[in-house]
């Protein structure tokens, strides 16, 4: 009896190309007696209809929770001996998948299984000058089979044997960021093999919509982003000398070639450039020896504070459309309910209770507040107090917020829906640039709508999803005032794939007193110590991490 074959598709609202894509995969499916099972990365009721019509197992994952999240969910659901990966914005060649079938069977020791990725830019023919390649993934070893050291997700075939061995993809990992490269690498180090069988191509298609030059552009803008936070995490990123030396050859190229390549290729390397930039904001001052800290709390006062709110009025007027789409978009937020959990100190009653009632101004959201006195406890005893008065099953969402912060105006659906659009399960608002803010990170960055991020603070707000109360609720008793408590989160969220972020287009202002004003930083410092000793946790060279950008709210 030969080897059984899943085909695995993951995929997310492009039930157009996962009809081509199934069109040239099911004959030969039936063919070989192969499962073909198509995973939607969110819940589409377009794409489970053309799975359905191609009589595919259809799973859904329900949320965004990204392709390799959407990988492993399709190795748990299948039955066969090789695991065949496509992407849904391919067209399968005849024979395939016998080609791969028959490459197995044919040398056991091949873990891995790819062949030729032939690009394909449907629409009007492009003026390219020859000397580069499409600007979309394209791949071939050449005519004959031979081992190689890389596979493209796109045309990717492996032995469940060889996941047995290594484990699953990555799921805290963004598309082009080693999503299966990161995978293969440890396959490679624990003595497996990837093999190219000439045989098995298949088209990596662009539709006319999507192959136009701008649209190209932002893709590459995508992932040149990407791929400068692989290279960063394997120490082997250029400077940002060498990242100029290469933008300026693209530019160059252009000019002087006239090849509608070169933008695209500017657009990557210009992503590779942002992202550079990007790395020294993320990266925060602290002690070493205690890699849970930013070595700062904010600044706000003296004579940069006109300087910093003049950024913020420039910061606001950059995203004010985007802002209005994204308020008009939370009028069809549907119910939700949000239960905010604050302790309040008298002196901060007035801020704390403008902020109250901006939140259960709301339209789409019935809020429920609760408060408490400070008292001998800390922060988060406090919390826990609060939360057992509640019947948490019943809300949607938790906000945890301090009695010092300043929202902006309508805050909470724009909020909420940018969150649940993105898929974030924590979620906080990003920090005025004139406001005390503990980590550079937090801070509102220049055109970006949500970044997904590896870190979410405790504080000053942060909402947390029903997906996380189980794992998160009741919080830690011995966390204190909470330092550190951010830190295990970001464990937590790389453990469960979960999605965590900052909402830069609404951003809050804590302008009060920094971090630690109220009570002592060292007992602060040292009840993090001992929390984090009891708990797996992300020291700030891993949580300071920005993993996407999203500049649009669509």
């Amino acid at each position: 009896m030969g080897l059984t074959a899943s085909i695995i598709i993951p995929t997310r609202d492009r039930p157009d190309y996962l009809g081509v894509a199934l069109t040239s995969i099911a004959e030969q499916a039936r063919d070989a007696g192969a499962e073909v099972i198509v995973v939607d990365d969110g819940a589409n009721a377009a794409t489970r209809a053309v799975a359905e019509r191609f009589d595919a197992r259809y799973v859904a994952l329900g949320a965004p929770r990204g392709l390799n999240a959407a990988r492993n969910a399709g190795i748990e659901a299948a039955t066969g001996e090789l695991l065949a990966f496509v992407d849904d914005d391919v067209e399968v060649h005849r024979g395939w998948l016998a080609a791969l079938l028959s490459a197995a069977a044919a040398d056991p020791g091949a873990g891995v299984l790819t062949g030729p990725i032939v690009a394909r830019l449907e629409g009007r023919p492009r003026r390219t000058c020859g000397r580069e390649g499409a600007p979309i993934t394209h791949t071939d070893a050449g005519g004959e089979d031979r081992d190689v050291a890389r596979a493209w997700g796109a045309n990717m075939a492996i032995r469940r044997s060889a996941i047995d061995a290594v484990g699953l993809f990555d799921a805290h990992r963004r598309v082009w960021s080693g999503d299966e490269e990161e995978w293969e690498t440890r396959h490679l180090r624990a003595g497996g093999r990837i093999r190219f069988v000439a045989a098995a191509g298949l088209d990596h298609r662009r539709a006319p919509r999507d192959a136009r030059l701008a649209v190209l552009m932002r893709v590459a803008a995508a992932r040149g982003r990407e791929a400068r936070d692989y290279d960063e995490e394997n120490g082997r990123a250029p400077t940002l000398a060498g990242e100029l030396r290469v933008f300026a050859g693209c530019i160059w190229h252009t000019l002087r070639r006239g090849c509608e390549n070169g933008p695209v290729m500017a657009a990557h390397s210009f992503g590779r450039l942002s992202r550079a930039r990007q790395h020294g904001h993320d990266s925060p001052r602290g002690d070493p020896r205690d890699d849970f800290l930013s070595g700062e709390s904010g600044t706000v006062g003296g004579r940069r504070d006109l300087l910093r709110a003049a950024q913020d009025a420039a910061l606001g007027a950059r995203g004010a459309w985007q802002l209005a789409r994204a308020r008009r978009a939370a009028r069809r937020l549907g119910p939700r309910r949000v239960l905010v959990l604050s302790v309040v100190r008298e002196e901060n009653r007035p801020i704390y209770e403008r902020a109250v009632e901006d939140l259960r101004a709301s339209r789409a959201c019935e809020v429920v507040a609760l408060e408490r006195a400070p008292g001998g406890a800390g922060k988060f005893a406090n919390l826990n107090v609060l939360a057992e008065q509640a019947m948490l099953d019943a809300f949607d969402w938790l906000v945890v917020m301090d009695d010092d912060v300043e929202l902006p105006p309508a805050f909470l659906d724009p909020f909420i829906h940018l969150a649940e659009r993105f898929g974030l399960v924590l979620a906080a608002p990003a920090h005025r640039i004139r406001s005390h803010a503990g980590w550079p990170l937090t801070r509102r960055q220049w055109g970006s709508v949500v970044r997904e991020t590896a870190f979410v603070e405790i504080g000053p707000i942060t909402a947390l999803s029903r997906e996380t109360f189980a794992d998160l609720l009741p919080f830690p008793g011995q966390a204190g005032m909470g330092w550190g408590l951010d830190a295990h989160w970001s464990w937590l969220a790389r453990e469960r794939g979960w999605r965590v972020g900052i909402v830069d287009l609404l951003p809050i202002a804590h302008l009060r007193a920094p971090a630690a004003s109220a009570y002592a930083r060292e007992e602060a410092v040292a009840a993090a110590r001992a929390f984090l000793a009891e708990h797996p946790y992300l020291p700030v060279s891993e949580s300071q991490r920005t993993l996407a950008v999203h500049r649009r709210c669509a």
